[in-house]
């Protein structure tokens, strides 16, 4: 079955999505997010206040990024079941950050320094560091969903959210080394050193290994 197609309207609005918020992280950047009022970012936009809103419910929305959080489910749910926990966690966000910021990842991906500007308002804003938490607490319900345990068991459930809050903490800690080295070391390579300073090589992710002719 072919995945189906985005109608006329779904790719205008995501191109309506895109561009106010382009033009929201750039004001931000240049003046201050406090400084940035969302008429401002419609005006910059040429849209109405109405249609920010409509896309992104508050101020802070306008900075986060939901792209990232759909591709880590994505690979967590695609991710055997027989691998170690923090392996199929830590392998998502390797792979996400990847297509996000590798040359001929996802064509959809906003592109580094939109990334990096992103976060960088995120570490210096006190009130996006408060929704960062927030969208983090989301996410990692969602990599808990993604990975399948029966909810039901308690113990199962336990584990699934400790590795994965772990995961996210090691990423955190890339994602933080990335923006101070300004992009210049590549997010997957650091967030694999975060996820072998924590767990050793059960979190490393040998991309060759289903290679054909690699032997085991």
């Amino acid at each position: 079955m072919s995945e189906r197609r985005p109608t006329l309207r779904e790719r205008r609005r995501s191109e309506t999505r895109r561009l106010v918020q382009a033009q929201a992280v750039r004001l931000f950047t240049d003046r201050g997010y406090d400084a940035v009022t969302v008429a401002d970012v419609a005006q910059a936009a040429g849209v109405s206040a109405m249609t920010v809103y409509r896309h992104f419910p508050t101020k802070e929305d306008l900075v986060l990024i939901d792209q990232p959080a759909r591709l880590i489910t994505e690979r967590v749910a695609a991710s055997s079941a027989t691998q170690p926990l923090v392996r199929r966690v830590g392998g998502a966000l390797v792979d996400a950050a990847t297509a996000m910021t590798e040359p001929g990842g996802d064509e959809a991906a906003p592109g580094k320094q939109f990334l990096l500007d992103c976060l960088r308002l995120m570490v210096s804003t006190p009130a996006l560091r408060a929704r960062h938490l927030d969208s983090q607490y989301a996410l990692q319900e969602a990599i808990v969903d993604a990975l399948g345990d029966d909810q039901t068991d308690s113990e199962a459930a336990f584990r699934a959210r400790a590795a994965t809050s772990a995961c996210l903490a090691a990423m955190h800690t890339a994602l933080t080394r990335w923006t101070e080295d300004n992009g210049r070391t590549p997010l997957p390579d650091l967030i694999t050193r975060a996820l072998t300073a924590s767990f050793g090589d059960e979190a490393v992710i040998d991309h060759t290994a289903d290679a054909p002719g690699k032997r085991s």
